[in-house]
């Protein structure tokens, strides 16, 4: 038997040597091999670039078999991030059926994803939302309403303000 923490102390470690473009990744405390920090890069072309974007990543005891929650913590304005700052796509949600019927199982949370695979992921959210199950219903509706209206200055606002925070 590993002991806990095993698989997230081996995932930082393959980070550390490999790191993946776009994120950077570590622990927040290095007593508590469950609570990472990361700092999301806005993805180049798209309304979200040049921010720096800092969330916190809680991994529950029992990883790989339940998915970790994520929250960002620098302020940002996403159809699918709730304005607390809570990550709602499909990966990160319990595995198994959903029981709206909008996720097929496999789109949910697997043991196999990593945290390079949740990264990647919410990189590709943060370039194409899904205004179609939202958790900032104000943005998905400005993001399918005028895109290039009030829903891009706010998200200019929230890149601007993060590359202020960045270097605090």
């Amino acid at each position: 038997m590993t002991e806990p923490g095993f698989p997230l102390g081996f995932c930082l470690c393959l980070l550390n040597k490999n790191p993946v473009e776009g994120f950077s990744a570590g622990l927040i405390d290095d007593e508590d091999i469950y609570k990472w920090e990361v700092v999301i890069i806005g993805p180049q072309d798209t309304l979200f670039e040049g921010g720096f974007f800092k969330a916190y990543l809680t991994f529950p005891y029992d990883y790989p078999l339940r998915p970790p929650k994520m929250k960002f913590i620098t302020e940002i304005w996403h159809p699918n991030v709730a304005k607390n700052g809570d990550v709602c796509i499909s990966i990160l949600h319990e595995p198994g059926e959903d029981q709206f019927g909008y996720e097929k199982p496999e789109e949910r949370w697997l043991p196999i994803h990593t945290v390079e695979t949740i990264m990647i992921s919410v990189i590709s959210m943060l370039a194409d939302p899904n205004s179609d199950s939202p958790a900032n219903v104000d943005a998905a509706k400005e993001w399918r309403e005028d895109p290039n209206g009030e829903f891009k200055r706010k998200v200019a606002r929230c890149v601007r303000k993060s590359q202020e925070m960045a270097f605090d």
